[in-house]
């Protein structure tokens, strides 16, 4: 029975890379016209959401999305949550619909197609590089410069050991979002590492619960605020993350 179960987890899980790459191919002639100039960057996140929401669903993932506050039309955030999951970018995608550009790392551009995109409208960041690290302020400014907002998870990547309920923020979302001067807006995500996990066998369709909390301001914060508003978000993601535990 075990091994019956473990055959449809990889049939499933090879579908969840066909349907990464369906939608894609269905659209590659918007998308492609969509990543000309930067400016068009919106009508390419349009069709990000969409291939999101195809991805999700035809995994029979089901979005349930409590909102504490919903981010404003026309006004910039740094977006944050927990990251456990490959799903996670589909799931910020699928939860937010003002125009965002992720801050990633650059492995990612190595996923065949999924990558060239990728490469090409978010913001690429190398942590063993200063420099690289230097570029993404500057590429972050120019996005701000044209309303889009930020979304980073910062804990830096997937914890290894899944036991860690939430892994320790890095500085770059708080430093740019003190920097630029834009709220910072926590999600929780309660049920991506059930789900979808990085242990190949495993995960199940269900319900993915996100909870969108309320925006934490940084006007007239300085650089000397940002252990204390590191702190803060980290607190209430790990409050809530506690709290969906505590229900199950």
């Amino acid at each position: 029975m075990r091994y019956f179960k473990n055959f449809l987890i990889l049939l499933w899980r090879v579908y969840f890379y066909i349907l990464i790459a369906l939608p894609i191919l269905l659209m590659l002639p918007f998308l492609l016209l969509s990543i000309c100039k930067e400016s068009w960057y919106p009508y390419f996140f349009v069709m990000a959401r969409i291939w999101a929401k195809v991805i999700l669903f035809g995994m029979g993932f089901y979005p349930k999305v409590v909102f504490h506050e919903a981010p404003e039309q026309g006004k910039s955030y740094m977006f944050i949550a927990n990251h456990t999951s490959m799903t996670d970018i589909m799931l910020m995608l699928s939860t937010i619909r003002s125009p965002f550009v992720f801050v990633g790392k650059k492995e990612l551009v190595n996923i065949p197609l999924f990558g060239f995109f990728y490469k090409r409208t978010c913001i690429l960041v190398d942590r063993n590089s200063s420099k690289s690290r230097g570029e993404v302020f500057k590429r972050a400014q120019s996005r701000l410069n044209q309303g889009l907002s930020i979304c980073i998870f910062p804990e830096g990547g997937v914890p290894d050991d899944e036991s860690v309920l939430l892994d320790e923020f890095k500085d770059g979302a708080f430093r740019l979002a003190i920097d630029h001067q834009i709220p910072i807006l926590p999600l929780t995500f309660a049920d991506n590492k059930k789900r979808f996990s990085y242990t190949f066998f495993s995960g199940s369709p269900g319900v993915m619960r996100v909870t969108v909390h309320r925006a934490l301001p940084t006007v007239g914060l300085t650089q000397d605020d940002k252990k204390a508003l590191k702190e803060q978000s980290f607190q209430i993601i790990e409050g809530e993350l506690k709290r969906y535990q505590a229900e199950n």
